[in-house]
């Protein structure tokens, strides 16, 4: 197994010349070209995870130094089992012990291909847990596996732990809808079909970061009026990039003013 340096997404070998993840108009490869990794490099090289207490129930967890690009994977632990959110480029017998000392994990999930990291790897060492790929993205995955398992529209992984489909980033990205976070007011966390801005009041919709390649504005409220339908006061993106309350609104007024943008009506004061 390979993992691509620059997204830190695990491939099968032989691997392609070229990270296919990578060479998308969402993504890129660095000048220097294609570099791939291995877990014993980066196990070598002193690599580990750290964990952080980001609310009862909420656990982040980051590689130090980062791997990839860097995201930070969200430990959802609920009475009946935990869910993996966006796993890292990077698992150690460490990570797995700190992990399944919190409970069994009842799946592992990602917001969208960019965030697969080493899903895989985290399933085999956690016991073969369920790792879930929405459907319209199974093109994107670079490691098979027996425990994959498809899902689209919305899935059920608790009683109170729902993955939700809203496209826009890929067609496949998706949130968690975690409605015991934030006191009982609910928390979705999420990827870069809904990315909390640094300002921490608004949410950028954007099929490119780097490159810098936004959504349709129609795109944009079709997320919004999808997520309306939850309860949730807080959103979590998948850098620990928060919006701590009223995430809803915030939500609803950001699709808005993208839409506007996009449509040209401020471009006045361009």
């Amino acid at each position: 197994m390979l993992i691509c340096a620059t997204c830190a997404v695990e491939r099968d070998e032989p691997a392609p010349e070229v990270c296919p993840i990578c060479d998308d108009e969402r993504q890129y490869v660095p000048e220097e070209g294609q570099q791939w990794i291995t877990l014993d490099k980066l196990t070598d090289a002193g690599q580990e995870i750290l964990f952080t207490d980001n609310e009862p129930g909420l656990i982040g967890m980051r590689t130090e130094p980062k791997v990839g690009i860097g995201q930070i994977a969200q430990l959802v632990v609920t009475p009946e089992g935990s869910l993996l959110w966006d796993p890292v480029g990077f698992v150690d017998d460490t990570a797995v012990k700190r992990v399944l000392e919190l409970g069994p994990v009842l799946a592992i999930a990602a917001s969208h291909p960019h965030m697969f990291g080493v899903q895989v790897e985290w399933s085999r060492r956690l016991g073969g847990v369920p790792v879930l790929v929405a459907e319209p993205d199974r093109r994107w995955l670079g490691r098979a596996d027996p425990n994959i398992v498809y899902w689209s529209e919305s899935k059920s992984i608790a009683s109170a732990l729902t993955l939700y489909q809203t496209g826009g980033h890929f067609p496949g990205s998706a949130v968690v809808h975690w409605p015991a976070g934030a006191g009982g007011k609910g928390v979705v966390l999420s990827g870069d079909s809904v990315f909390p801005n640094p300002d921490r009041r608004s949410i950028a919709f954007m099929r490119s970061y780097p490159n810098h390649l936004p959504l349709s504005g129609s795109v944009a409220l079709r997320i919004a009026a999808k997520l309306d339908e939850l309860a949730f006061d807080r959103i979590y993106g998948n850098f620990n990039n928060v919006i701590a309350s009223d995430a809803k609104a915030v939500l609803q007024e950001s699709a808005h003013r993208h839409a506007s943008w996009a449509r040209g009506d401020y471009d006045h004061l361009t």
